[in-house]
């Protein structure tokens, strides 16, 4: 039944949660879907529609790079569920359909230890605050109590996050946040606006347009976005509308 269903997801993650000695957290329902489903890994991003999306969580090194390689390349499971509002599941990322359909993608992700991707929205009626993905490192499919039980996972994630109990989600489970110290979700997300907000002066462009410039040189240089970000907000590169983004020496 839907309900006892519901309340299965919500102990999981609240045994995860107690684990961690903290309330319940979207990290947590990362771990708990981890636990519960054939999959090897998890993580959720914010997205939305007018500002730059970032990565909330990850469980493993390889689902932390499957978030930041989606929203730097601007394609993949994660961003066409969000797009278009339906789960995307992909079984196998070697079939044809999905290196058709996401060229560049598919092959970052096998290269980095994923297999197969699932990638669930998080909505509540019109709102959707991100993306729940889960991947696999062989081919696999998820039967309908699993594809279920994966939805229920996705919609306490939506839950969590629209009630914004998201502290101490930004580290991968059991270890220190990477590259971020102690910083937390909110300090993450404003690096990434303030380095999308000073290069719409730098390059004389909406913020669409600045968000697309940074994501793409976070990519050419092979680089995480949120580490071009904190470059550009140090004034240790900068960029320019008839040049390549230059380094400097970060004085103002």
């Amino acid at each position: 039944m839907p309900g006892s269903r519901s309340a299965r997801i919500q102990v999981l993650a609240a045994g995860q949660a107690a684990l961690r000695g903290a309330r319940v957290g979207v990290v947590d329902v990362c771990t708990a879907a981890v636990a519960a489903l054939p999959v090897r890994g998890a993580g959720v991003s914010a997205m939305s529609r007018t500002a730059p999306s970032h990565p909330l969580c990850s469980t493993d090194d390889i689902s932390e790079q499957l978030e930041e390689l989606q929203l730097t390349l601007g394609e993949g499971p994660c961003v066409d569920a969000f797009a278009h509002g339906s789960a995307v599941l992909v079984p196998d990322l070697l079939a044809g359909e999905a290196r058709d359909r996401w060229t560049v993608f598919a092959d970052a992700a096998l290269e980095a230890g994923a297999r197969a991707v699932f990638a669930l929205p998080l909505q509540m009626g019109a709102i959707s605050p991100g993306v729940l993905d889960l991947y696999a490192d062989v081919p696999t499919v998820l039967d309908p109590g699993e594809l279920a039980d994966a939805q229920a996972f996705a919609d306490l994630a939506t839950l969590l996050l629209l009630d914004a109990r998201i502290e101490e989600t930004s580290a991968p489970v059991g270890r220190a946040p990477k590259d971020r110290g102690s910083e937390n979700l909110g300090g993450y997300r404003a690096e990434i606006d303030q380095a999308t907000g000073m290069l719409t002066v730098q390059l004389g462009v909406g913020i669409d347009e600045a968000f697309v410039r940074l994501r793409a040189h976070a990519y050419a240089q092979g680089r995480r976005l949120a580490d071009v970000a904190a470059d550009v907000v140090a004034r240790r590169l900068r960029f320019s509308p008839d040049t390549e983004p230059q380094q400097t020496d970060g004085e103002t």
